[in-house]
Parts: C-alpha cells; structure tokens; sequence
C-alpha cells in the first residue's frame, strides 16, 4: 500500500479549458486494462516538455522531441504495456505511425501530434493495436476524465496520481491539474516516467521548455526510488491560454511567480506520489543536506544516502544502522570533506556532532524514528550555506517481488 498517499477523488481535480481526455482498452499488453490514452489541446496551446537523459531513450521521447520543434501540438497519445524502446528504427517507424493515424482522425499534422509510451522494453510496439483503439479514445474525450488518464497510464502503480491547484495571476483565477505514473525504475535525470500537467493560463509558447525544466528541477529531479533512470522519462507541460489575463512573457515576473507557485505545487504532490507508491515501499525519507558549498554537492551526497541499498533495507527493518548513513556521506565523492565537521539528524534525534556519535544518542531514540512512516534525515557538512532536498522510500521484500514478476 502506498504511504500516506490519499487516492485521489475525480471531484477534486480541476477540468482545464481546452483540454478533453478520453481513455479505452486497446490490448497493448494485458486484456481488461486501460492502456490508450489521448489528450485533446485546443488550438493555440502552448506546449513545453523535458525528457530522459538516458542515452538509450524510447523511439517517442525522440518523436517528442522531434515534434515539440517543428508544430504547435494539438494532440498527446499515450500507451502503456510496451515502452517502445530498445525497438531500433522498427520502433521509431511505429512511433510515426501512430502519430499518423492519430491526427488523420482529427484532420491535423502528424507533427501536431506527441506520443509516450511506457512498458516494457525491447518490444515492438503494437501499432495495430493502437490505431484500432483511436476511434473509442477519441470518442471517450471529456474535459473532466482527468483521474481516468491518471488510472490508464499506470503500469506496477497500485494507485493512480492525480492532483489540481489554483492561483490568482493578475486578479484572474488559473487552475493547474497533473497526473504521473511511476513506481520502480525511478531515479528521474530531468523528470519522471511519464508526467503531464496542464493550465489555464496564457503563457508565451517560447518559455514553456525552460518553465518545464524549472518544474522538473523543482520535484521530479528530488526523487528516487531506485536510482534506475527510465528510457521513456518524460514531463510535458501544457497551457492552453484560455484565462484573460496578459500573457506571461517573462519568467521573473510577479505574474509568473504567482502562477509558479501552484504549477510546482501539483508537480512536487505528483513526484513525492510516486515515491510513496514506490514499489514495496513502507515508508516515506526526506532526506536533507544543508551547509555544503553548492546546491550540487548538497544534492550528490543526499543522493548518496537515497540510493543506497544498505540505508533503505535499514529503515524497512527500523534498525538504527546509522553509520550506513554517514558510509554514504563519505563515498558520495566530495573529495576535501571534513568528517569532523559532520552532523546527523533523524528527525528530532541528533545522532552525530562533529563527525562522532553524539552523547545523548540512545539506540532506542534512533528505533523510535524508524519505526514511523515518515522519516527526515539531516546531515550538515559544515562547508557552506548551500542545501538540498531528495525524497526516497525504503527497501522491502516487496520490490524484488515486484520487479522479479515484472514481465509475467
């Protein structure tokens, strides 16, 4: 079960103006699952996206970014079951052609048209499959099936994700609504497996990429599950400039502040989502590092510590091993760290000063924590101002089961 993580109410999710979704089974994989997803943008949308850095990316994360370049987008397909990579030029031709037929079917460009795929790797797409499921997709669209997207591009989630936010943008109402599946293969290098989030505001086409990444850096780019980055990872962000404020043109702006604040709101739900639904996860890590030179040292030693297989085993066991912790701290490769500067929190519990186990540090204060749900571990470096946050989840049985019955 995922850690506290409320399943989300379709009631609760806002419809986005010139947004329609319509989900329907199309056999990509497993029969009596909804797999095929399509996204409807009126015209005039602005559309920005950050992919995978993972060098063997997924045949549409190079459609995507092929397409974002080239045509406004009109239109987002979505296939779970098969991730379409490892596929070759086989599966890059298959891209375009679902692409193709979705937008023969709305009278559009195939460039207008972004797809994403998530599954398993190394098999070919089933293009037949998805062509013959477009007429019940698009017939299915509706500007409120949100939480039915959020539900048809699952794959080993056991719940969907779904959140909406709203903000005032120059005495105009905005709303925000995103989803995102993920569980395993979760150590985003720009985003996560799949994300999509879309408003109501007006905001000029030019900054969406650079305001996608933002968002990205912001949530997604915090969180990991295993430390595996996805070849399909993708984030696309979408505005359909439909609210009557004046266009956003400049990121520094006050207006683009406002609106900021809710779009990272729903990104950070929808990233720690994926964290307390990370598979077999039991429990919920913040990990923070404060008092290193940079923000990226900061983020390479929590990493460090979020990644590693002997820390996360630790807390499913609730076993105060928490020199595992400071193992961590040492390896993540800050080559002049100063041990006897470093400290340990764990939660309220100070377990290190000054590189050394603190002397009101008891075993049972350290158990007590484990035992929760909820776990913040800080460390101090003692080198700067600079800190950072990484959310993770533990170890648990669970996830080797998962992923060991993954394909069957």
């Amino acid at each position: 079960m995922p850690v506290n993580l409320p399943l989300p109410q379709a009631s609760d999710l806002f419809a986005i103006d010139g947004v329609r979704i319509g989900v329907t089974e199309a056999g990509v994989r497993k029969a009596g699952r909804k797999d095929l997803t399509v996204m409807l943008l009126d015209e005039g949308s602005s559309v920005g996206g950050v992919f995978t850095r993972n060098r063997f990316c997924a045949a549409p994360v190079q459609v995507c970014r092929e397409h974002l370049g080239k045509a406004s987008a009109r239109a987002v397909l979505i296939n779970t079951g098969n991730a379409n990579a490892g596929t070759g030029a086989v599966g890059l031709d298959r891209a375009h052609q679902s692409c193709v037929a979705l937008a023969a079917k709305l009278g559009l460009q195939a460039q207008q048209v972004l797809p994403f795929s998530t599954g398993v790797i190394m098999e070919q797409l089933p293009v037949d499959r998805i062509v013959a499921g477009l007429d019940a997709a698009i017939a299915d669209a509706r500007a409120d099936h949100w939480l039915k997207a959020a539900e048809g591009i699952m794959t080993t989630d056991t719940q969907p994700k779904a959140f909406s936010a709203s903000a005032m943008v120059d005495g105009h109402k905005v709303s925000v609504t995103g989803i995102s599946k993920g569980a395993g293969m979760i150590r985003p290098n720009m985003a996560t497996m799949l994300g999509f989030i879309a408003t109501d505001a007006c905001i000029a086409p030019a900054l969406m990429n650079a305001l996608a990444l933002e968002l990205a850096e912001g949530s997604f780019n915090r969180v990991t599950v295993d430390g595996d980055t996805s070849t399909n990872d993708s984030l696309l962000l979408i505005a359909t400039n439909k609210v009557g404020h004046a266009t956003v043109t400049d990121l520094s702006s006050a207006a683009a502040q406002d609106l900021k604040a809710a779009l990272l709101e729903v990104a950070r739900q929808l990233a720690q989502a994926i964290v307390r639904d990370g598979e077999g996860a039991t429990k919920f890590i913040t990990v923070q590092v404060e008092g290193g030179r940079s923000e990226a040292e900061c983020r390479q030693v929590a990493y460090a510590i979020a990644h590693s297989p002997l820390v996360k085993t630790a807390f499913f066991a609730s076993d105060p091993n928490l020199g595992r912790i400071l193992a961590a701290v040492g390896y993540a490769g800050i080559e002049d760290l100063d041990q006897g500067l470093i400290e340990l929190h764990l939660d309220d519990v100070h377990v290190v000063t000054l590189g050394g186990r603190h002397t009101d540090y008891r075993e049972e204060h350290g158990q007590r924590v484990m035992k929760q749900s909820e776990i913040t571990v800080r460390v101090g470096l003692g080198r700067g101002a600079a800190s950072q946050t990484v959310w993770t989840c533990d170890f648990s049985h669970d996830y080797v089961t998962i992923n060991a019955d993954y394909r069957s």
